[in-house]
């Protein structure tokens, strides 16, 4: 077979060197549009900066403000990339250290020296502790910065970073932080050929004993439906992921799949191969776990609390994002919005619309009988005209 630029691709091959997949999945970035794109930003400011109601670890409620840096992006990206992730859309090849300096300050200006504000989320599209993606100056300032400042950071990280080393330099300038892994799934399978992690959970579980051994809290990432994976079977592993996490995580915080420019997902999106989760099945995921997190049926900051399940469904009610039929969409994502902050289940109470009893069959053909790898029906439209082939 030879491709448009000419090169030839042979299943039994030649003399010729062989062409990279990762460089076929990673076409999107080299692009005309994507190179234009990641140079327009300007380099000192972040990508965006907000606020948001949050819980503190001891219970209290607070409001958190959310930094989220134009980085050099994720190092695994650079090498290889999950299927999922288009962080790269938002990220810039040439940011040094006064840029990110540039970009702190302007991140406290923006949001009044983070007054009246208990908790700080400083994220990188990769990992803050990362010193080939982050200069160890500009670590150094954030992590000094928040322990100055007395406000509890939320840094993300994957699991090579944390080590013995780093995270015992990283608690001599502040010692009380949290570290937020993206697992994604309890399960190296689909770890491996769903999502393309470039860790396994053993790699997961070194990471949290040795984040737990430096006195720091774990928040951990779970993925609800990752690709190539029906909507009932993402309900099903999600629970018994959520279990396994559990006891070693103090925050779970699971992400309902969204579409993202330039990803593995998005091709099969737009090939009509994907289709993101229901509301309804977040919904769902919540009753079934809410004992395994609350065995006493009690609230987030009781007694009872084992971990604290947090969903933020990004992009809901938007067909590239979590969504129902367009009619319940915005009610559904508001309750799934205050039970991240609550933990309590009368948050769903009297939701209902007629598209549940779709939902309902879906789930239960998806479980019943092999299912197309994470298609699902459309939710919206002309019947016919989703019938068609794209």
């Amino acid at each position: 077979m030879v491709m448009s630029d000419g090169q030839r691709l042979n299943l039994v091959g030649d003399s010729s060197s062989a062409v990279r997949l990762h460089d076929l999945i990673k076409a999107p970035e080299n692009t005309e549009w994507a190179q234009e794109k990641k140079h327009s930003w300007d380099a000192t400011e972040p990508a965006t900066v907000y606020h948001t109601p949050e819980m503190m670890p001891d219970g209290t409620h607070t409001t958190a403000a959310t930094v989220i840096l134009r980085t050099k992006g994720c190092h695994w990206w650079w090498s290889s990339g999950c299927t999922f992730c288009g962080y790269f859309n938002d990220t810039r090849d040439d940011v040094e250290s006064e840029d990110l300096h540039a970009q702190w300050e302007f991140s406290k200006q923006k949001l009044s020296g983070f007054k009246d504000m208990g908790m700080i989320k400083v994220y990188t599209s990769g990992s803050l502790l990362e010193d080939r993606e982050i200069p160890v100056d500009f670590q150094e300032t954030v992590l000094r910065e928040c322990h100055e400042m007395g406000k509890h950071l939320i840094i993300e990280s994957r699991t090579e970073q944390c080590s013995e080393e780093k995270l015992q330099w990283a608690t001599s300038i502040n010692p009380d932080f949290t570290v937020a892994i993206g697992l994604e799934a309890y399960d190296d399978e689909v770890l491996r050929f769903h999502i393309n992690k470039g860790f396994t959970v053993k790699s997961w579980n070194r990471a949290v004993s040795n984040i737990q051994n430096a006195g720091l809290r774990v928040k951990t990432y779970l993925m609800f439906k990752p690709p190539f994976m029906s909507e009932g079977d993402s309900l099903e592993q999600c629970v018994k992921w959520i279990a396994s996490v559990a006891e070693q995580s103090d925050e779970i915080s699971v992400n309902p799949m969204n579409i993202q420019r330039g990803t593995i997902i998005d091709r099969l999106f737009r090939a009509r191969e994907y289709r993101p989760p229901w509301l309804w099945s977040l919904v769902s995921l919540i009753e079934r776990v809410h004992p395994l997190i609350h065995p006493d049926g009690g609230v987030n900051g009781g007694d009872d609390q084992i971990s604290r399940l947090i969903i933020h469904p990004t992009a809901g009610g938007r067909v590239r994002g979590s969504h129902n039929c367009g009619s319940c969409d915005k009610h559904v994502v508001a309750a799934i919005e205050r039970y991240s902050v609550s933990g309590d289940l009368l948050e769903f109470e009297g939701l209902d619309c007629i598209c549940k009893t779709i939902w309902k069959n879906e789930v239960k053909i998806d479980t019943s009988f092999p299912a197309v790898l994470g298609t699902g029906m459309a939710r919206r439209g002309e019947v016919l005209l989703n019938l068609r082939s794209p």
